[in-house]
């Protein structure tokens, strides 16, 4: 029988991860991801920037990545505090963009700087971590 691509690890710090394709179409998966576990962890006033985070995330690793796979992972780093990252196999880190008004683009990761409590890139050998902290308040 097939095992399920997402599952809570039963050890460390609760989490969620899923291998999607690079493709524009992950993004909503990505997203049920986000609203999946915010909704077990009862931390649901997290969703609506959760869900523009990761998607925003997902859209810089279709545009910018290599390779045909991407891994979205929702982690609770803290009892209020959730980590929503993409991880894929190209080595060149984020950089903000100040695009111009009549710009379409460029904008991702200024609304993920603005949403999050923090943001960054984790190198790793095979790729990157782009990731972004939300927290709870109240």
């Amino acid at each position: 029988m097939p095992q399920p691509a997402t599952r809570v690890r039963p050890t460390g710090h609760p989490g969620y991860s899923e291998t999607l394709p690079r493709a524009p179409e992950s993004a909503a998966t990505a997203r049920r991801l986000v609203r999946t576990a915010l909704s077990v962890w009862g931390l649901d006033n997290l969703t609506d920037d959760g869900v523009l985070i990761v998607s925003e995330l997902v859209a810089n690793a279709v545009r910018h990545a290599r390779r045909r796979s991407i891994r979205v992972m929702v982690e609770r780093i803290a009892p209020r505090t959730v980590r929503v990252a993409v991880a894929d196999f190209s080595r060149a880190l984020p950089v903000p963009y100040a695009p111009k008004d009549d710009e379409e683009s460029g904008r991702g990761l200024a609304l993920v700087a603005a949403l999050a409590a923090n943001w960054g890139a984790d190198e790793r050998r095979w790729g990157k971590v782009v990731w972004a902290d939300l927290e709870a308040h109240g």
